[in-house]
């Protein structure tokens, strides 16, 4: 099997390169800013991208023309640009997530679990921290967090409230509190509180090397070959998810 990263200069795309060596799988195609997508996107058995939400559905698209299963761990995408990735999900299987790590994807799953077994005496807040340079906020991870509460609680009425400043009044049942963190070199952490009158859960993941999100979409990538198109994540990679 072989693979193209797309991103290939960042800190994710030396990962990868690095990952893909480790479990004996060959890259076909490193590329970045600047380099002509199309020959690479033909090259792979699977198209990684990590690389910036406006050059994700260029890669969709040449995924789609070529019938290459693609992997995306690209964040910040705005709706427009996430309609036109995920119209390619009909002719192609897509694994599409936040966070590739094996313990951030079992985070969502704990949290889904422990969102359906409280109520709303226990109200949700997410934290996340990452180094100075990260672009987006809140990370990919975080908004997963967010859809993970949402779904265990069978509701749509949450309100999100990134942040609280001022006089903000009391805190509302059905609201999620997220919280974004920037300094230094921090890979990644993230926290979910579930927080009542008289206890507190906390679920927490660090990651303490980038290599865990770039074995996870490796795992991604060998996941998809014979895959029926259409979009997937990592709960699906993992066994885990139940719907």
């Amino acid at each position: 099997m072989n693979v193209t990263i797309v991103g290939a200069k960042g800190r994710m795309g030396q990962a990868l390169i690095q990952s893909a060596e480790k479990n004996g799988i060959k890259v076909s195609a490193a590329i970045d800013q600047g380099d002509d997508p199309e020959p690479a996107v033909m090259a792979g058995d699977t198209v990684i991208d990590f690389s910036f939400h406006n050059v994700t559905p260029v890669i969709a698209e040449l995924a789609a023309k070529y019938q290459k299963p693609l992997i995306i761990g690209t964040t910040g995408h705005h709706i427009e640009e996430r309609n036109t990735i995920l119209s390619h999900t009909i002719h192609i299987p897509i694994v599409w997530t936040g966070n590739f790590s094996t313990g951030v994807n079992l985070l969502f799953y704990l949290t889904k679990r422990a969102s359906e077994v409280t109520d709303l005496d226990f109200q949700p807040e997410v934290i996340e921290m990452h180094h100075r340079h990260k672009v987006d906020a809140p990370s990919g991870t975080a908004e997963g967090l967010v859809n993970a509460i949402k779904e265990g609680r069978g509701s749509t009425r949450y309100n999100v409230q990134h942040g609280r400043s001022g006089i903000v009044g009391a805190r509302p049942d059905e609201e999620i509190g997220v919280h974004s963190l920037r300094g230094g070199s921090v890979v990644g952490e993230h926290t979910v509180v579930f927080v009542s009158d008289h206890e507190r859960i906390e679920l927490t993941h660090i990651a303490q090397d980038r290599l865990i999100f770039a074995d996870g979409a490796m795992r991604a990538a060998r996941w998809t070959q014979g895959k029926q198109p259409g979009l997937y994540d990592m709960l699906d990679v993992l066994g885990l998810n139940e719907g």
